[in-house]
């Protein structure tokens, strides 16, 4: 065998073709995400539900402060981005789909 081309055995190449075909899939799904036009400059919908998501979280915590219940909602550090995906996928749904 040649000195240094040890690394590059069939089993070690095969198991990085399913990264390679991911990576090379990744800008052919950008394409179909709609952009939002703001002020003449484009952004993509996913941005702006996420951003919708994150703020409506914030609100929705001062409100759990307000009536007592975030004491009793388990690590907030789980629950606060778990609310946030949601209500990310939630206006997503309400302003984005196309069904």
């Amino acid at each position: 065998m040649i000195a240094g081309w040890s690394k590059y055995s069939p089993g070690r190449i095969g198991a990085k073709l399913p990264l390679a075909a991911l990576t090379l899939a990744a800008p052919l799904c950008a394409g179909c995400d709609p952009v939002v036009d703001i002020a003449g400059a484009d952004f993509p919908a996913w941005l702006i539900c996420a951003i919708a998501g994150v703020a409506l979280a914030a609100v929705l915590r001062t409100l759990l402060v307000a009536i007592r219940i975030e004491p009793h909602l388990g690590p907030l550090t789980v629950v606060y981005p778990c609310l946030a995906v949601l209500l990310s996928c939630v206006v997503w749904m309400i302003f984005f789909n196309r069904i």
